[in-house]
């Protein structure tokens, strides 16, 4: 496939993840009020898409209470600058094994709900766009498994789309897009799929540019999609997405740093971001234009 530079190029920052990094960086936003005020300095700094998690306000752990996606929606919503809201639907399909020899009872860290329980906040919140991990793997972080069966892929996707809400396929390798693929095919999803190329995450699909080229390959000619990596490759894949005619994504969930010892906020990732995608002869595109291309309603403030 020949390389056609995207010229009209969208921005999502992922403002906080459910990664260990919360005691890494003062940056990384944990309360509602911290993950939405960086979700809107992020926007203004011109991401037209801000993904979130929501972390315990205390200690900073992943969590997945509704009443924290509530509110940082909400805060999102009702501030002064438009933004598309996407939110992860990646919580509670974590099976952290009891060991090689007795893989059972399953250790701490399990963190296993079934597909209504996992898409409830979604439910809750009506983003325009969340996250559907279109596959299972293996995690570097700690000895588990990411678990996406076939049959809870299928029950999620339908509920997404069931409830208007834009599923955004995160491919962490090509056997997740053959998935995704089927999943439209069988009309679980929409035909103008969005597509999230998730690349150097461990162990998925490696970051170097001939697995980033395979993995584009692999999208449909007529699947937006956008592309990261992470940590010090985050704003080489900038270019390289913008160049292989994809979008990008930049934030804290993937990469904490701007510069060599120099810890980032999101909205000084999103400025270069930017930059680099200006300099490239491209265009930032804003939310409304987003919308447009991507099929999505703008959401009202979430009634109380």
């Amino acid at each position: 496939m020949p390389l056609e530079l995207n010229r009209e190029v969208f921005i999502t920052c992922a403002v906080t993840g459910s990664g260990g990094t919360q005691d890494r960086s003062p940056h990384v936003p944990r309360s509602p009020k911290q993950i939405a005020d960086s979700a809107i300095a992020a926007a203004k700094a011109g991401a037209a898409v801000v993904h979130c998690h929501v972390r315990d306000p205390e200690t900073g752990a992943p969590s997945r209470r509704l009443d924290l996606y509530r509110e940082v929606t909400d805060r999102i919503r009702d501030a002064e600058v438009d933004v598309v809201l996407n939110l992860t639907a990646g919580m509670g399909g974590d099976i952290v094994f009891g060991g090689v020899e007795a893989p059972f009872p399953v250790a701490e860290g399990t963190d296993m709900i079934g597909a209504s329980e996992r898409v409830a906040h979604v439910a809750e919140c009506l983003p325009e766009i969340c996250t559907l991990d279109c596959g299972t793997m293996n995690f570097a972080e700690a000895d588990y498994v990411m678990t996406n069966t076939p049959g809870a892929l299928r029950a999620m996707g339908r509920m997404m789309t069931d409830l208007g809400v834009k599923p955004e396929i995160e491919a962490f390798d090509t056997g997740h897009l053959w998935f995704a693929k089927q999943l439209v095919k069988e009309g679980v999803l929409a035909p103008n799929a969005l597509v999230q190329l998730c690349m150097g995450v461990p162990w998925g699909a490696p970051d170097d540019l001939n697995t980033f080229m395979a993995m584009v390959n692999n999208v449909p000619d007529d699947w937006p999609f956008s592309a990261f990596s992470l940590g010090r490759h985050q704003m080489a894949y900038v270019a390289a997405s913008v160049l292989a005619g994809g979008n990008v994504r930049v934030g804290l969930e993937d990469n904490l740093w701007l510069d060599k010892g120099v810890l980032a906020e999101n909205w000084q990732l999103v400025e270069r971001a930017g930059t680099i995608i200006e300099n490239m002869g491209a265009r930032v595109i804003g939310p409304a234009e987003v919308r447009e291309k991507l099929g999505l309603v703008k959401r009202a403030p979430v009634a109380s």
